[in-house]
């Protein structure tokens, strides 16, 4: 396009014949593609730092010489015995540096620019992949804390049986059993329906209910759309066994803990309620379950509102809040 436009131009403007004007403009147009792609070589392979961008621009300056060089020694050789073409061709120069100068600089920049983009881009690409991979290291290590942690409290659990109720505590360890067969088997997912989730909170309900006996009740509702849906693993233990704590611990009477799940356009909605005394309870926090759960749940979704506390009355009311936006039909 470059060397029809010009062509033209000299032809029409400076009236110089057909076959001068077609050469002189292939000779400009081939040098100066050539010195562009020599920039663009260069530049990719070495990339100045904005404290360097002086150096760029004295490079394009180098060649942009010795491109205007080359093309005014090749014409005027060709073209010598022409009086008329050399005097054009000689102020000519200024003009045709000025215009090569831009474009060759040009390119020099555009090519900085598109490999120094490249590299953020790269850059970022390893920075979300490193922060993937220690989100997911996090997750992992508030799963497997949460083991222990039940572990610990059942064996306490046994451990006040075994004198009272040894029948009781034999029954409590083979419940157990099952509950951690159960748990090692679903290591690797991150995702399960809410169903099974609720089917594997039952044994640790059924392990409670051994120590606790009738004092101890459970009502669980959920709507038949929500058995489609997913939420993380062992979600909902924590939360159980926190309104166990405080509703059993330090009464002797009995306590019914409703757990009731439900949706609403594209949010899983799972509430548990337990009844509390407020005069027994004490100011030390939400403890590690429910502040494992609103980790968890910041982690996987990035936000801090998918968690709420309520205490009204003598009715404590935790409100989990699990996104299902995407699609997690991947356990993985």
């Amino acid at each position: 396009m470059f060397t029809i436009i010009q062509a033209y131009l000299l032809i029409c403007w400076f009236s110089i014949s057909d076959s001068i004007a077609w050469t002189d403009s292939v000779v400009h147009n081939v040098l100066l593609a050539l010195t562009g792609l020599a920039v663009c070589f260069s530049m990719s392979h070495y990339r100045p730092v904005k404290a360097k961008y002086f150096f760029l621009l004295v490079y394009c300056t180098v060649l942009t010489i010795i491109w205007i060089t080359f093309s005014y020694c090749i014409l005027y050789h060709t073209f010598g015995s022409i009086i008329y073409y050399q005097h054009w061709l000689f102020f000519a120069l200024p003009v045709r540096f000025i215009i090569g100068w831009l474009i060759i600089t040009a390119l020099g920049i555009k090519t900085v620019m598109w490999y120094n983009m490249d590299e953020q881009r790269e850059e970022l690409s390893r920075k979300e992949a490193t922060e993937r991979l220690a989100r997911e290291a996090e997750l992992y290590k508030l799963r497997q804390q949460l083991q222990p942690h039940f572990l610990f409290n059942s064996l306490n659990s046994i451990n006040a049986l075994i004198a009272l109720r040894p029948q009781q505590a034999r029954e409590m360890v083979l419940k157990l059993s099952d509950f951690l067969r159960g748990t090692l088997k679903r290591e690797d997912q991150q995702w399960i329906l809410l169903p099974e989730e609720l089917q594997y909170l039952q044994l640790y309900l059924d392990i409670e209910k051994v120590r606790f006996g009738h004092r101890l009740a459970t009502a669980i509702t959920a709507d038949d759309a929500t058995s489609r849906l997913k939420i993380p693993p062992m979600l909902l233990q924590p939360v159980v066994e926190n309104a166990i704590k405080y509703g059993l611990y330090d009464t002797t009477e009995s306590i019914t803990i409703s757990i009731t799940a439900w949706q609403t356009d594209d949010m899983l909605f799972i509430q548990v309620q337990n009844p509390f005394d407020p005069e027994l309870q004490t100011s030390a926090g939400t403890g590690f379950g429910l502040s494992s759960i609103d980790r968890r749940l910041y982690l996987l979704f990035g936000r801090k509102d998918l968690l709420e506390t309520n205490a009204n009355g003598n009715i404590f009311t935790t409100l989990i809040k699990v996104p299902q936006l995407y699609d997690k039909s991947s356990n993985n």
